[in-house]
């Protein structure tokens, strides 16, 4: 099983990272960096799986493209930011770890506009005029 390997390997680094970390060995960092690399490189392709499976689901039910797609670009914002700050918080940079979230969460209020702007005019249409 895959899962098993992946988490073989986070459990090795781990404890590599811990023996070079009681030697003051600044590399414990670039393992740590290099493990989360393969983890997540092995991890995209089931993800990339999904986000198919899920456009596949929207084309069928007559799901216009940009709104999948919003929400594919949204997911994958999450994703990489929460890997990037992960690392980060690893690497003891509490603030830039805090500063990527806040990166990661203004994208996908951007990215998120045209939906929410078709959902305020279905809204809208949907009231009396007076």
């Amino acid at each position: 099983m895959e899962i098993v390997q992946l988490v073989m390997i986070g459990i090795i680094a781990s404890i590599f990272y811990l023996i070079l970390q009681e030697f003051g060995a600044p590399i414990g960092y670039l393992i740590i960096l290099v493990t989360s690399i393969l983890i997540f490189s092995v991890v995209i392709n089931h993800i990339s799986d999904v986000f198919e499976l899920i456009h596949n689901l929207g084309e069928r039910a007559s799901i216009e493209g940009m709104y999948i797609e919003t929400i594919l670009k949204i997911v994958g914002i999450a994703y990489l930011t929460e890997l990037g700050s992960s690392l980060t918080k690893d690497a003891g940079l509490l603030s830039i770890a805090t500063k990527i979230e806040l990166a990661g969460k203004v994208f996908i209020l951007v990215i998120s506009i045209p939906i929410m702007t078709a959902l305020l005019e279905a809204i809208i249409n949907f009231l009396p005029v007076h």
